[in-house]
């Protein structure tokens, strides 16, 4: 009697668990999936990092090219207390 009321309970433990996605798939397709999750997550962060680059890049071409009018506009110095 023991034996069958562990066998039913067991039954409905399995049966309680939600079948994923991840147990419906093979193997070699999950493991694509997560090949291409990692190569997308890292090209992603390639082209964030070539975006920062291109900021800094042209931050520095504008700074470069400023006028001396916008340099002393741009100056925290109070120039009429030096006359």
């Amino acid at each position: 009697m023991k034996k069958k009321k562990q066998q039913h309970n067991s039954q409905k433990r399995n049966e309680e668990k939600p079948v994923t996605l991840g147990d419906m798939l093979n193997a070699d397709l999950l493991k694509q999936l997560k090949d291409q999750k990692q190569q997308l997550k890292a090209a992603e962060e390639q082209k964030q990092i070539e975006e920062e680059e291109r900021k800094r890049e042209e931050r520095r071409q504008r700074e470069k090219n400023k006028s001396f009018e916008e340099l002393l506009n741009e100056s925290s110095m109070d120039w009429k207390s030096f006359k």
